[in-house]
């Protein structure tokens, strides 16, 4: 819930001033190149150390649902935990606190100082292809969670860097889009959450979006990174590039962006050294700069005569990765119906468990958020372990590309003459090095990649083989060449070399039981990977002959009509569902519609697990007993999943976001720009804001979710405080209390959420909106108490004329209950504040 309660860790003032007098003394000791050093990558993932000041090498990691660490490989796996919106839809801070610290954990175990995380930008529409790795459609919601990532991620010594500032909303053009909105807009809605972390939280860096706001690039955007990040709210920390985002020397220097990533060739170096000699630059622009990343570096720990912001002996207990990835799943998933109480079940005894997300779980988002996991529990995995007996069907395949060959590759990298420079071993077709190569191969010296396999077939008939991925290929299977060109990138974005590379299909007859030897051979385009920094990513991909899709829905329906009752799970996959792409519908890929709607008309007992990061239509959904949204639910999904289904643990998500029943309902769908231009013309009126103000029925309100036990409002109270000032508005304004009482047969957990509507006097405001959530538990027929704190912002609107935040004087309507659209309970406020 909302709290006053500090959440930043460095509060120890004499160690701030023993801090800045380090970094000023380490500061004064550099020459002009050498501070300019300090401001770019010297490699993918690091910054350069200084011997001659103390200065240690600082290793930044992606994160957000898994520390990866420098090497991107499965002989280096990371804790995978549920995406960022499953955090959310815990609704809970303290969780989201902890699942920092055990970040933080892994931060430390991967060597790395800062984790590049949250992601912070909003739900704006659910066509967005990075929807799993953001928090929600509202901004409270998404400030007080990524808050509380923050705080638990340094709590344990570890930098973060929200992102991306600010109007990264979707993933079409994001590397040229120049996003339009108004004053008010920007404030009230995209900056906010950035707003309330830096205030609350304090986090020691930021991240820059690549895209423009009203024609300036966010790296080099001198308003919002000096003016309003920094003059504003006081932010002291480091804001760096998104990779490859630093375009132009002058702009991002005077922009006020401190690290340009990745590295070692950045438009800092030699360019800026120039730029301040010619006096296009101020010196101390650059002191600026580098006495930022100087701090940056003390804080973690890395300079010597700077106390850590948070000494060893302050560091967290450790904590049970597996533990909390499996509470926190558990925790996030939103049963959105349950007709006649079919869950939890209870000593089921037939069970047809059908879908192909059951055995093949989609744990997480693609991306810069995608991980390689110490392991994966799969819902069937989760459920034989749990002592369940059932029969497993797939009844449909998803997927749009074929999946990884699955059998082990011998991986020979090679130089430009053809020489073996280093051997490994690919457990899969899915070949990807990122920053660093195997053993001590430079990316300099590497030419071309080969890897090789011998395929058994299981059966004879047509074997299809896929390659995918940027630059010339050679296929052979058989001894047969199948390929042998070039495949081209579409677009301009860097990143989407691996994130949306293109892919060619072949056949090939093959007998079953005679042995065949597959080669692929990729020569590396020129600059490989992303202006230059190292990156190999491509895919060979297999697929054997098996049953048409008729048949294999054909047996799902016969498993379920057999069984007592039947859970289908279905997802999105990585296709349709990832960074760098948004999604051209909001449909489940291949025939998973038609495999529910089969299913439940042969069995009334159906359970649909709806496997996605981001809403999804589901036309059948009320033909079914339940339904149970799980997001991508990191790699302890199957426990989880058991856990929920068979009663151990209640569901205790409630939707961050609204879910629409159809995508032209959706107020918000478009993604693409027009002459490089996306007009926010929406303005404030995104998810549940313009749900309500249209008067149309989604399938799902935000905030909606069912528990295990039911629950009664008693009693709202409300009373005034004066905790919030301009200088500090999230402050409480009003304390709320919300009288409730278990009326339910077992222990429960309810999401309590206060809605803050106005008298409908201002048609540009919404018609109410999020102001505060807390959660409470009880036992059955026992009254608790949910206490609530109501932040000064939640009264304020922006004045563009002004400039500044105004108070919105007069009578308020607080509302509290289950979700924006049932609100059980309402009291008026009279707030007469003065802006």
């Amino acid at each position: 819930m909302n709290t006053e309660e500090p959440l930043h860790t460095d509060i120890d003032a004499a160690a701030d001033r023993d801090r800045e007098a380090a970094v000023h003394k380490a500061l004064a000791r550099l020459s002009l190149p050498a501070k300019v050093a300090l401001l770019a990558g010297a490699d993918m993932w690091s910054l350069p150390a200084n011997e001659e000041i103390g200065l240690g090498r600082l290793v930044m990691s992606d994160g957000p649902a898994g520390v990866r660490g420098e090497r991107w490989t499965p002989d280096d796996p990371s804790l995978a935990i549920p995406s960022p919106t499953a955090l959310a839809a815990t609704w809970d801070v303290d969780l989201a606190r902890r699942t920092g610290r055990l970040l933080a954990q892994e931060a430390r175990r991967k060597g790395a100082h800062v984790v590049l995380a949250p992601t912070v930008n909003l739900h704006r529409t659910p066509r967005g292809g990075r929807h799993f790795e953001c928090y929600s459609e509202d901004p409270l919601l998404t400030g007080d969670i990524g808050a509380a990532l923050v705080a638990g991620v340094q709590d344990g010594g570890v930098a973060t860097t929200p992102k991306h500032f600010v109007a990264n909303d979707s993933e079409t053009d994001r590397y040229t889009v120049d996003v339009h909105l108004d004053e008010r807009t920007l404030r009230e809605l995209y900056l906010a959450p950035f707003e309330a972390i830096v205030r609350k939280a304090r986090p020691w860096g930021m991240m820059a979006a690549y895209n423009r706001v009203d024609g300036v690039g966010m790296s080099e955007h001198d308003t919002l990174n000096n003016g309003v990040l920094r003059g504003e709210w006081g932010f002291d920390g480091a804001l760096v590039s998104d990779w490859t985002g630093a375009r132009d020397t002058v702009g991002c220097a005077l922009g006020g962006l401190d690290i340009a990533m990745p590295g070692p060739a950045t438009v800092y170096g030699e360019h800026l050294v120039t730029a301040v000699r010619e006096g296009r630059v101020p010196e101390r622009v650059v002191d600026d700069l580098a006495r930022r990343v100087l701090r940056l570096a003390a804080r973690v720990g890395l300079l010597d005569g700077a106390p850590a912001a948070v000494p060893a002996d302050r560091l967290p207990a450790a904590i049970d990765g597996e533990g909390l990835a499996r509470e926190l799943a558990a925790r996030s998933f939103v049963l959105v119906r349950n007709e006649g109480g079919i869950l939890p079940l209870v000593r089921p005894d037939r069970v047809a468990l059908i879908g192909a997300a059951a055995v093949e779980a989609r744990i997480g988002g693609g991306g810069s958020a995608q991980v390689f996991p110490t392991r994966t529990i799969t819902p069937l995995d989760g459920l034989r372990a749990a002592g369940v007996e059932l029969a497993y069907a797939q009844g449909a395949d998803p997927l749009v590309h074929l999946a990884p060959i699955r059998v082990p590759l011998t991986a020979v990298l090679r130089g430009a003459a053809g020489e073996a420079l280093a051997t490994t071993v690919a457990a899969d077709g899915a070949v990807r090095w990122i920053g660093r190569l195997p053993g001590t191969v430079d990316f300099a010296d590497l030419a071309s990649v080969e890897v090789t396999g011998t395929l058994v077939p299981q059966g004879s008939g047509v074997h299809r083989f896929a390659v995918r991925g940027v630059g010339r290929f050679c296929l052979r299977v058989d001894g047969l060449v199948l390929f042998d060109d070039v495949l081209e990138l579409e677009g301009d974005d860097p990143a989407a070399a691996f994130l949306a590379p293109p892919e060619r299909v072949f056949a090939v007859e093959l007998a079953a039981g005679a042995a065949a030897e597959v080669t692929l051979v990729h020569t590396l385009p020129p600059a490989a990977g992303v202006a230059g920094f190292g990156l190999v990513s491509f895919t060979l991909g297999h697929a054997a002959p098996g049953r048409t899709g008729d048949e294999l829905i054909e047996e799902a329906v016969a498993a379920a009509r057999a069984a007592e009752v039947a859970i289908v799970v279905v997802g999105t996959t990585e296709e349709v569902e990832s960074e760098g792409v948004d999604r051209a519908d909001l449909t489940l890929p291949g025939r998973q519609d038609e495999l529910v709607a089969r299913v439940a008309a042969a069995n009334p007992n159906t359970v649909v697990v709806v496997n996605a990061g981001a809403p999804v239509l589901m036309p059948w959904r009320e033909r079914v007993a339940a339904v149970l949204l799980t997001w991508f639910p990191g790699q302890e999904a199957g426990h989880a999943l058991a856990d929920v289904l068979l009663g151990r643990t209640e569901p205790g998500g409630r939707l961050p976001t609204t879910w629409p029943a159809e995508a032209a309902d959706a107020p918000v769908l478009r993604v693409e720009p027009q002459d490089g231009v996306l007009p926010y013309e929406e303005g404030l009126f995104i998810g549940y804001r313009a749900w309500q103000r249209a008067g149309t029925e989604p399938a799902y309100w935000f905030g909606h979710g069912l528990g295990y036990t039911d629950w009664a409002y008693e009693g709202l109270e409300a009373r005034r405080v004066e905790g919030g000032t301009d200088r500090e508005p999230y402050g409480a304004a009003a304390e709320v209390t919300v009288w409730l009482r278990n009326t339910g047969e077992r222990t429960g957990r309810e999401t309590v959420q206060i809605y803050l509507a106005h008298n409908g006097a201002d048609p540009s405001r919404p018609d109410r909106q999020l102001a505060a959530f807390g959660t409470v538990e009880a036992a059955p027929g026992d009254r608790v108490a949910a206490r609530m704190r109501i932040p000064l912002r939640a009264f304020q609107t922006w004045d563009a004329t002004a400039g500044a935040w105004r108070s919105r004087a007069g009578v308020h309507t607080v509302e509290a209950g289950r979700s924006i659209a049932d609100r059980r309970l309402s009291i008026a406020l009279d707030v007469p504040v003065q802006g």
